[in-house]
């Protein structure tokens, strides 16, 4: 079996692509800028300290690799475009290139369905939607062109496979990366919500697509990993019901965006951005049957990881608190932009 490298094996995704390559027979190589111990990485593995911005150092860590499954990237909607383009493109364009250099036999490069863009309101987007607009988001921006440079690799030779998986929920997200949504639902620290759509994913389904992309899939093309489109409607309804949470109240887009300016320019931690309301205001629903048909990708019940992530965190009342800012100021604010939405929608800003 081969020697494959693996990028982000201490994530959400990874840990569990780790694991099933390991189960496969794989020697799994572990590329990592920090130390990691047993509890991060749980499955047999070399690990290699490796930052994947530094060539030299990818070239070393490619020695001798025949698979490479690059699932690293930075997430958030309140990170630095800076670091989020360091990390979505140039540490995949670095490792890219160096594979293609090493002649490795497959890529397996981990996308999103943010490079995809949002379907049209109240329909599905696939694989054959192409989107150059980011809609202001840089999240959205550093994975489209992340992704131009797998593909304009793939165009050179490089033998890669793109998975596009939607929003990521299940247990273990140690880094509270895609589940922090449910996280801050739980804390009540979501105040408002605007009309949109998003496609919801478990960990574990999106780890075995990964597999059956660099097993069946067809070099050059994508394919999105994902599960059941929710409305936002429908997705706080159904984590309200399972937690017994009230969900959070639903704003007018002109009134949601005008709240968040005001909570954007009170002192503090801030309960909502902008940036958020126009990401959460898009229709971010897709279909995976593409995936189905090509790679026999079959994904579990969609309310199984709604329950396990919810559960998850509340076995442990310490996954709840909010790193850097207190949970109360949040709620502070929260409170005033839903007094300044209701203000706002009662004069008729809508």
């Amino acid at each position: 079996m081969p020697t494959t490298l693996l990028t982000g094996g201490a994530g959400l995704v990874g840990s569990r692509v780790g694991r099933l390559l390991a189960q496969r027979g794989d020697t799994v190589r572990v590329a990592a800028c920090q130390r990691l111990g047993a509890e991060d990485l749980p499955f047999e593995h070399q690990l290699v300290s490796c930052d994947i911005r530094d060539r030299y150092a990818v070239r070393e860590a490619l020695h001798g690799v025949q698979r490479v499954f690059h699932v690293a990237e930075r997430g958030g909607l309140r990170v630095a475009s800076r670091l989020l383009f360091e990390a979505n493109v140039t540490a995949s364009r670095v490792l890219l290139e160096e594979a293609l250099r090493a002649g490795v036999e497959r890529v397996v490069y981990t996308s999103s369905v943010a490079a995809i863009g949002p379907a049209e309101r109240g329909g599905v987007a696939d694989e054959r939607q192409l989107s150059s607009d980011s809609h202001g988001i840089p999240y959205v921006s550093s994975k489209q062109q992340a992704e131009v440079q797998a593909l304009r690799l793939a165009a050179q030779g490089l033998p890669v496979v793109i998975v596009n998986p939607a929003l990521v929920f299940g247990t273990g997200d140690r880094y509270c990366t895609s589940t922090d949504l449910v996280r801050r639902f739980l804390c009540r620290e979501i105040p408002a919500y605007v009309d949109g759509a998003v496609n919801i994913v478990d960990a574990q389904d999106v780890a075995h697509g990964h597999l059956l992309a660099d097993e069946r899939g067809v070099v050059g093309e994508r394919y999105i990993l994902g599960n059941r489109n929710f409305t936002m409607d429908r997705l706080f309804a159904d984590l309200s019901r399972i937690s017994g949470v009230e969900p959070p109240v639903k704003l007018p887009l002109t009134a949601a965006l005008a709240a968040a300016r005001l909570a954007e320019s009170l002192p503090g931690p801030k309960p909502l951005t902008r940036e958020e309301i126009r990401a959460g205001s898009q229709w971010w629903a897709y279909s995976s049957k593409k995936a189905k048909d090509e790679l026999g990708y079959v994904p579990g019940h969609h309310e199984e990881t709604l329950v396990a992530t919810i559960d998850w965190y509340r076995e442990d009342e310490r996954r709840l608190q909010t790193a850097g800012v207190g949970r109360q100021a949040l709620r502070v604010g929260g409170f005033v932009l839903r007094q300044a939405g209701s203000l706002l929608r009662g004069v008729g800003i809508s």
